[in-house]
């Protein structure tokens, strides 16, 4: 395995400052009072045990990673619907959603709320992306799904959006635990989804480092949602951010850099990562999430 220098410096530079903390032993190393499991060996050649770092190495497990990350409190079951839509349709599409989806969104009959609805600005164009929220979980979701076929209004929308799809996909998800929860707010901001495909594994030592890391980023309310994939495409993570406008997203994304423990965060969930997106979204005007 070779490494290039940007690796090797990085290496470098996170190892000297988490070194100032650490205390060594046979197993283990002690850090601000906690004991933590060595679990890279540090026996053999130096190379070996710098390629050990890129390595990742998956423990087993007894619980669900579900089970461990969502939160206990509620029992929230989150949809995101991806629609791409024919380019010469977005501006009826657009009229039709905001004609249906409301409705449903205000109707104490369905146990569901409409969290955003938005239009891609910068990633795959002609896209709507629909967030929902389903308080009580898979029985809420099955008491929605039921009552729609029964609506004619709902009926006769997905009949005329059938025209201007060209294709959809959505996915089951739920939220992570030391994220707040989505609610509505002012405008207007512009959005940002960032996705996630981790390698299979690794969602218990993902969520470990971002229930640190969201105290970094939550000093300017940045922080809309955070949501881990359950059925759809799976180790899947969404981050939901909101920002003023492109100008001020380069701003506080920068800002992180110079406050302590991003780097190391951004350092060490890296090599968890598969593959990533970025999608820059426009709410709709009947978005809750403005």
């Amino acid at each position: 395995m070779c490494f290039d220098r940007s690796q090797v410096k990085m290496a470098t530079k996170v190892l000297q400052r988490v070194g100032c903390g650490l205390k060594l032993t046979r197993n283990a190393f002690v850090a601000n009072g906690q004991l933590f499991a060595i679990t890279r060996g540090l026996s053999g050649s130096p190379d070996s045990w710098f390629k050990s770092l890129f390595v990742r190495k998956v423990d087993p497990r007894k619980d669900a990673h579900s089970h461990v990350l969502a939160k206990k409190e509620d029992n929230n079951l989150y949809k995101i619907q991806f629609h791409n839509v024919k380019p010469e349709c977005l501006d009826a599409y657009n009229e039709l959603c905001e004609d249906v989806l409301p409705s449903i969104h205000a109707d104490p009959e369905y146990p569901c709320e409409l969290v955003g609805t938005w239009n891609t600005w910068y990633g795959e164009q002609d896209q709507a992306v629909h967030l929902w929220r389903y308080r009580g979980g898979y029985p809420a979701l099955t008491e929605v799904m039921n009552k729609l076929r029964q609506n004619k209004d709902f009926i006769n929308y997905r009949t005329e959006r059938g025209k201007m799809l060209l294709s959809r996909r959505n996915q089951l998800l739920l939220e992570f635990s030391f994220w707040n929860e989505p609610s509505p707010r002012p405008g207007p901001n512009i959005y940002e989804l960032r996705s996630y495909q981790l390698r299979p594994g690794t969602m218990i030592e993902w969520g470990n480092y971002w229930a640190r890391a969201i105290e970094i980023r939550q000093q300017n309310q940045e922080a809309v949602g955070g949501f881990f994939s359950q059925i759809g495409s799976l180790y899947q993570v969404h981050h939901l951010w909101a920002y003023k406008d492109l100008q001020s997203r380069e701003n506080i994304r920068n800002a992180a850099w110079q406050r302590e423990g991003w780097d190391e965060v951004v350092y060490y969930t890296v090599p968890l990562i598969q593959h990533m997106e970025s999608s820059i979204m426009i709410p709709m005007k009947t978005s809750p999430l403005k």
